[in-house]
């Protein structure tokens, strides 16, 4: 058996990292009102707005379907979901009381996770986990790469079609938080993706440390019970389903004493320094 080594970042007294469990224990049980409710329709994509101390919830409405998720500061998209800072900092596979952070230079939460369905899924017998960082989202480029033939519905896709009435471009979709994706490594260190566990009814619950752009996917593989690529590969249209986004407000008081984070105050200027000009010299 392999021997377990310490996680290379861990959180020291009064740290970022330090999380206050009471405190978000409490959101996940505080009363809410239902603020906004959709569903994504199978093989498409859509972006919807959250506000800062609001809590939202994806869920499964009628059973296993994966979802590629990605998030932005509302008021500048610069800051984005970080998948591979998040990876080191929380885990590569998350659940509640872990955090999605942003980019630099910003390196805050956008999202804390408040309640998950699938928490008890663990480790199965293959090392695969729920809720995944290390993979990212299927894109028409790779499919073209793999198959020669050109797909308008991947999670890509859909993502930058459901972000563009909102200003933004291909550019700005990014690595996506792939929920209630069960993901891992296999004995040669490459990704697998396994059937997707969701029943009907499971979610995922993110309270907003911002204001919030989010977009969602419903992947064209549906629940990755169907090979994608390879010799056994076909359409796994019948194994698609859509997903579901409710939008809460939390009762007043429960955010009693909370306030958005702060990123951290770096004013190193990477070690440059602004060269004097030649009239500026004594």
């Amino acid at each position: 058996m392999t021997r377990d080594f310490p996680a290379a970042y861990q959180a020291g007294e009064g740290s970022a990292l330090a999380l206050d469990r009471d405190f978000y224990t409490r959101i996940a049980g505080a009363e809410r009102e239902l603020a906004e409710s959709f569903v994504i329709p199978i093989r498409t994509g859509r972006a919807w707005h959250v506000a800062a101390g609001q809590v939202f919830r994806i869920v499964a409405p009628e059973g296993p379907q994966v979802g590629d998720l990605n998030i932005w500061n509302r008021h500048n998209p610069r800051e984005r979901l970080w998948a591979s800072r998040t990876r080191q900092l929380q885990a590569a596979h998350v659940t509640v009381f872990d955090r999605l952070w942003s980019t630099l230079p910003f390196l805050r939460p956008l999202v804390t996770i408040t309640a998950d369905a699938l928490a008890g899924y663990g480790v199965d017998e293959y090392g695969g986990r729920v809720h995944d960082l290390l993979g990212t989202r299927c894109d028409p480029y790779v499919n073209r790469l793999l198959t020669g033939e050109d797909f308008d519905h991947c999670c890509h896709s859909n993502l930058v079609r459901a972000v563009a009435p909102f200003g933004l471009t291909e550019f700005d979709v990014h690595d996506v938080l792939n929920v209630f994706q069960c993901t891992g490594l296999n004995h040669a260190d490459r990704y697998f993706m396994r059937d997707c566990p969701a029943k009907p009814g499971d979610y995922l619950e993110f309270f907003a440390e911002q204001d919030l752009l989010c977009a969602l996917s419903t992947c064209p593989g549906g629940d990755l019970s169907v090979p994608l690529w390879g010799p056994e590969a076909r359409d796994p249209l019948d194994v698609c389903r859509p997903l579901a986004v409710e939008v809460y407000d939390l009762a007043g008081g429960t955010l009693d004493g909370w306030a958005p984070p702060r990123s951290p105050e770096y004013r190193g200027a990477h070690g440059m320094k602004q060269p004097t000009p030649p009239w500026g010299e004594a």
